[in-house]
């Protein structure tokens, strides 16, 4: 009730932030007409004094209305788009590091371009992740004229290619118009790069395994504008990125575990909830929780696998791989899919992105899953690898 009553008199929080903003959209839409009347080069000169604003110490926040202005004036010279007071508000909240909400369709390509502009001032690069690389060199070239009519350069990161916005270059392959390649560094001094989240977080890692300054490929992160945020931070927050290196066990005893595993029983199959332990040892050698993608073995099943493997005791120390292979063997066999999880092309398993349904090529699970895949699916094993960086697109992007 109370609750109630002082929202009818404070207005909910996105109302009382509308509200703040309103003064800045109407002084952006008073600029309107005094930055029409400059010619092109003027307004690309507006970029070069904001610029020494910054270096001078003015402050962002102040030069929001000015740049908001200017940039809207480019995007509607060069794509004959206009932003709305909309997408005004939403380009200040995303100025302010905060989440801005927008259904498919609204301009949420548009509404980037503003911030991004506002804070590459400082020259220090703004990141604007995508979700695919599709999307990063889609929106490079769609957006890469506003930017060029406002003097800023435009670069793109793929999984093995990077380019330079540039409207001057030609080539045949209509998919890289005006995107001329260059180096990975190039790309990263760009004022403004385009990427997907696992470019920038791999890109990352591999910096932070590198010896020397001059082999780095960032710079120092300053700003980054996520697309899709709660899939990237929510959805894929509990997968970090790996990078591994080959371990020097020999593959063979996957094929071996390999064999052994369709002669393993499988007792039951948890959904929801959890089986008591009566039902779980009642028969069968292996237990599969779907929803964990776990499997655990029975006293049936550790006995059937001694026996098998000719072992006494498969928990002892020096059998604690083969176990752990077994575990890996269940796994690949009971909870992951061909055509599904993963496919199977020119002899390499490659795995499929759950969230986006496109095939991952050079990614590879971790803890022997991949190999036990591998030997399932009768191709050649690739050795094991060990981790040599990880990190999760929550600590990248904080």
């Amino acid at each position: 009730m109370l609750d109630t009553l002082l929202k009818k008199i404070f207005g909910t929080k996105h109302e009382r932030d509308v509200k703040r903003m309103m003064p800045t959209v109407q002084a952006i839409n008073a600029l309107e007409a005094q930055i029409g009347a400059l010619d092109d080069a003027r307004l690309r000169g507006k970029t070069d004094e904001f610029r020494k604003r910054v270096d001078e110490g003015e402050p962002l926040d102040e030069l929001l209305a000015e740049t908001f202005a200017v940039g809207r004036e480019a995007a509607r010279r060069a794509l004959a788009m206009r932003h709305f007071d909309v997408q005004l508000i939403g380009g200040m909240v995303l100025h302010e590091g905060t989440i801005a909400e927008m259904a498919t369709g609204e301009g949420k390509t548009l509404v980037a371009t503003l911030p991004a502009y506002l804070n590459a001032l400082t020259g220090r690069g703004v990141h604007i992740v995508t979700v695919n690389d599709y999307l990063a060199k889609r929106d490079a070239q769609w957006m890469g004229p506003l930017y060029h009519a406002l003097g800023l350069s435009v670069g793109v990161i793929q999984h093995e290619a990077s380019f330079l916005y540039d409207p001057a270059y030609v080539t045949t392959d209509v998919r890289l118009t005006s995107l001329r390649p260059c180096t990975r560094p190039e790309a990263y001094l760009a004022d403004i790069t385009y990427g997907t989240n696992n470019e920038f977080g791999f890109d990352y890692l591999r910096d932070n395994m590198r010896f020397a300054i001059d082999e780095l490929v960032q710079r120092e992160l300053h700003y980054a504008i996520v697309d899709e945020v709660d899939s990237i931070l929510i959805d894929e927050a509990r997968t970090p990125l790996i990078i591994s290196g080959p371990a020097e066990e020999s593959t063979e005893l996957y094929y071996r575990i390999d064999r052994i595993i369709p002669r393993l029983k499988r007792a039951a199959t948890i959904v929801e909830g959890k089986l008591s332990e009566v039902e779980a040892q009642k028969e069968g050698d292996f237990i599969v929780d779907e929803k964990a993608r776990a499997v655990t073995l029975t006293e049936q099943g550790i006995a059937t696998c001694e026996r098998l493997l000719n072992v006494e005791n498969l928990y002892d120390p020096q059998h604690i791989t083969q176990l752990h292979h077994i575990q890996q063997g269940l796994r690949a066999h009971a909870l992951y899919r061909k055509d599904v999880d993963y496919v199977v092309k020119d002899g390499q398993v490659i795995i499929v992105d759950e969230f986006t349904g496109r095939l991952m090529p050079g990614r590879r699970w971790s803890d022997g899953l991949h190999q036990a895949v591998e030997a399932k699916e009768a191709v050649r094993i690739e050795r094991e690898n060990q981790t040599l960086a990880t990190i999760t697109f929550q600590n990248y992007f904080r």
